[in-house]
């Protein structure tokens, strides 16, 4: 037997991002963003609409970063997205992160969040099913501390996911299977 929901953004585990982006001051502004996804191997897009702070900033710059955010960071990482950028200029100050400029993109790097995409912006998409953000990732970076052998180990990275049926974060730290591997024992 199945019990029927209430209907939510249902799909668990949702990533739980960290868009940066500079101000027009230069300071740094970031926000959480749970809709958000990898189109292509190098394009990503995130659900956000044009009233945050954040995506001002993008169109502006035509840049900002994604970054992962792990558990020891989340305090931190619920604080950007329970604070608006439009009301609190030094939102980002007030986390006590810290940021550094990204190497290919005109867009800060949270240096505390393990794994950075930095992103050149290519389009708003505002129709009735577009995404908002659509990006094209130019720069990867990790933070050495998450990479063995020169790849970088998820369960070291801790990242976190949002569940949105209880709206809380959980750590995806166990590897569990072999992609492209595992399911091949029941092909014939």
């Amino acid at each position: 037997m199945r019990t029927k929901l209430k209907n939510t953004e249902g799909i668990f585990p949702m990533p739980v991002l960290m868009v940066a982006t500079y101000n027009e001051d230069g300071s740094v502004n970031v926000m959480n963003a749970a809709w958000g996804t990898m189109q292509e191997r190098d394009t990503v897009a995130l659900n956000l609409t044009e009233t945050h702070k954040t995506v001002q900033n993008i169109k502006a710059r035509g840049a900002f970063t994604v970054s992962i955010a792990d558990a020891a960071h989340m305090v931190e990482a619920d604080y950007f997205g329970v604070e608006s950028g439009n009301k609190v200029g030094d939102k980002f100050a007030r986390s006590g992160l810290t940021a550094s400029k990204a190497e290919a993109v005109d867009a800060p790097v949270i240096n505390e969040f393990p794994i950075c995409l930095e992103c050149k912006f290519i389009e708003y998409q505002n129709n009735e099913y577009g995404c908002g953000v659509i990006g094209k990732v130019v720069n990867v970076t990790a933070d050495e501390s998450v990479m063995v052998d020169g790849k970088i180990d998820m369960s070291k990275v801790n990242a976190i996911a949002f569940d949105p049926y209880t709206h809380g974060y959980y750590k995806v730290t166990e590897r569990v299977g072999e992609a492209f591997r595992d399911g091949l024992k029941l092909k014939k």
